[in-house]
């Protein structure tokens, strides 16, 4: 296996990925194509440059997001140091100035005597030695051609059309039942209306704020994928012919088919998260909470995931990577960041440094791995390798992605316990793993 690894794209998951390949003693060329062209996002020609919030997420021990800050802390990622040095007050999140962030990602990635940054499109797959893709949600066209052309059309998708995600201990199942419609098997969750109740719902569907998209985002409606605020704008029955319909379900408790009904789909094989069917959305997340807790048995919902309608290149990861971050067909290909399937700063960063360890270690014949399924991390690459492919959307750190805390106790007792449970475990795995964390 040839010992230079490359890496494309200088992002967040680009810069992580080279920075923790070279600290494992290979050389590494990372590619990055601005400032000679640019994207509609950037500005400038900065590594790590931030293109929309400068806030990592929620820290403290009841946070998904806390808990894989605090696990890239231990394994010295240099987004991570670059944001604890940059930070700004930001209340209980982890918010950076934007120029010194970036400016500190570009000089330790610059300066490091084994990372060769060449400032160049790259249109073509390297076809020698161990290659992270990780050219995030703006991947240019011709390499988006040049993996059209390895893994196939349906592999990619170019518009984020998600629907919100809750937690299934979330839902209030003395409101809701399993059933499926006419025969089938019951594998989704029903969440009965009475008219009544459907026309509050209406009533907050349609005065609910929407996102507005910027210039390059501007989406045409296909009609397999309208927006649940699209449906609710064509008219008050449109809804129900369509995610709301109620033909062929019957509530066991009444024996009689509901007014309407919204289903949920299993978005994990564990089933702890599960997804609005038909209710993709661009609604402001405040507006989306509202409408979300307005359904029959979702009253205390906890959204993990909220819908988006975005341009956003990403691969169907189920269908083409392993918790690893290999490609199943080529296993010298990772993938990493916004391309792999997660949403989220820290997300692209921690998948880009596992891609970047791994990577090293293929390139020195040695062996990859997979973090921990008690940590965020490790959750979250599992997700990406066993998520339901017919379904599949990003995913950011989230509680639904590790194992459930057996007991019941009260909720941030129970995060707390998950957070150092995860941590702990990701501390050991580091340990016994053997991985350079030579600080940035």
């Amino acid at each position: 296996m040839d010992r230079v690894v490359h890496v494309i794209g200088g992002g967040l998951a680009g810069s992580e990925a080279a920075l923790a390949a070279a600290r494992e003693g290979v050389m590494v060329r990372l590619h990055e194509m601005r400032p000679r062209k640019m994207t509609p996002a950037h500005r400038t020609g900065k590594l790590a440059e931030l293109v929309c919030s400068t806030s990592l997420g929620a820290e403290g021990e009841t946070s998904a997001k806390g808990l894989l800050q605090a696990e890239m802390r231990e394994a010295k990622s240099v987004v991570m140091a670059a944001a604890d040095a940059a930070r700004v007050p930001a209340g209980g999140a982890l918010a950076v100035d934007r120029e010194e962030f970036s400016e500190r990602i570009t000089k330790a990635v610059e300066e490091h005597p084994l990372i060769e940054v060449v400032r160049e499109e790259v249109t073509e797959i390297p076809e020698k030695g161990p290659v992270v893709l990780a050219t995030g949600p703006l991947t240019s066209d011709p390499l988006t051609e040049a993996l059209k052309r390895r893994f196939g059309d349906h592999f990619l998708a170019f518009y984020d059309a998600a629907a919100p995600v809750v937690l299934f201990e979330s839902i209030d199942m003395e409101k809701c039942f399993f059933a499926g419609r006419y025969d089938q098997s019951p594998d989704y969750i029903n969440c009965p209306m009475t008219e009544e109740e459907y026309r509050r719902f209406y009533e907050i569907l349609t005065r609910a704020r929407r996102h507005t998209p910027h210039e390059w985002e501007k989406l045409e409606f296909f009609e397999g994928c309208i927006p649940i605020e699209e449906l609710g704008r064509r008219g008050y029955q449109t809804p129900l012919f369509g995610p709301l319909k109620p033909v062929g379900i019957f509530d066991p408790r009444t024996k009689e088919r509901p007014f309407a009904v919204v289903q949920l789909r299993r978005e994990d094989k564990a089933g702890r998260m599960w997804s609005l069917v038909g209710f993709q959305t661009g609604l402001k997340w405040g507006d989306q909470k509202e409408l979300v807790r307005s359904i029959p048995g979702l009253e205390k919902a906890e959204i993990v995931r909220y819908g988006v309608m975005h341009r956003n290149t990403y691969l169907n990861a189920p269908r083409l990577l392993r918790a690893t971050l290999q490609f199943k067909e080529e296993p010298r290909l990772f993938a990493a960041g916004v391309l792999a399937g997660v949403e989220g700063y820290l997300e692209s960063a921690a998948t880009g440094w596992l891609a970047g360890k791994n990577a090293a270690r293929l390139a020195q014949g040695g062996e990859v791995v997979v973090p921990p399924e008690a940590s965020m991390l490790g959750g979250l690459v599992r997700f990406l390798a066993e998520a339901n492919p017919e379904n599949f959307q990003p995913m950011n750190a989230n509680w639904g992605l590790v194992p459930a805390w057996p007991e019941k106790i009260p909720k941030k007792e129970r995060r707390r316990r998950m957070f150092a449970r995860g941590l702990s475990a990701f501390r050991e795995w580091l340990r016994t793993e053997g991985f350079a964390l030579t600080a940035a």
